[in-house]
Formats: structure tokens, C-alpha cells, sequence
């Protein structure tokens, strides 16, 4: 089956107020099946001005996050299926990774 893994990003200033809120789509691949609270291991997610990009700076070491929702889209030829990961919140100037 053909799988897509997205994330809720919710981009913050540093009082917590949200500037946006986008999915971010990590990608696809065919896979036997995901089930909730699957673990998927993935680079932590950083910000590039207001882009959610994946930070592979050699500092940070990959993460884990559960599945919590799949989706399956019959509208889409062929049938996709999405598996949505934990959401994460991203602080503008904690989490900028700038130019790598």
C-alpha cells in the first residue's frame, strides 16, 4: 500500500501565539500497514525564516513519534492513505536552523 506521513507544525512566537499551523508532509512509501500508536523515527523538524524544513544538523540526533490518526482518501487515484504523527509546536529563534 502506498502510505503518506504528514505532521501538524504549529509555527509560535515566543509568547506562545500562533503565527501558523501547517502539515508538514514527510513523505511517501509503500509499507505493509501502520496501525495507531506506531512509532516512526524521522530528523527533527526545524524552521528556515517561516518554512518547516528537517533540521540534519550532526547535533541533533533523529526522534520518535506515534502515529495517531490514518486517513484514507477515496478521492484520490489511487486510494492514498495518510498517517498523521504527533503534532509538534516550533518557537520562531529557538528552533531556526538558518543556512546548512
Amino acid at each position: 500500500m502506498n502510505y503518506g506521513i504528514r505532521q501538524l507544525v504549529q509555527i509560535v512566537d515566543m509568547n506562545d501565539e500562533v503565527i501558523r499551523e501547517v502539515i508538514f508532509d514527510h513523505g511517501q512509501l509503500d509499507a505493509f500497514g501502520f496501525s495507531l500508536g506506531c512509532t516512526v523515527i524521522t530528523h527533527p523538524l526545524g524552521l528556515k525564516e517561516f518554512d518547516v524544513v528537517y533540521d540534519t544538523r550532526k547535533s541533533f540526533e533523529s526522534l520518535r513519534f506515534k502515529i495517531i490518526d490514518i486517513e484514507y482518501s477515496l478521492v484520490e487515484v489511487p486510494i492514498m492513505i495518510w498517517a498523521y504523527l504527533e503534532p509538534i509546536k516550533l518557537i520562531v529563534g529557538q528552533h531556526d536552523i538558518g543556512s546548512i
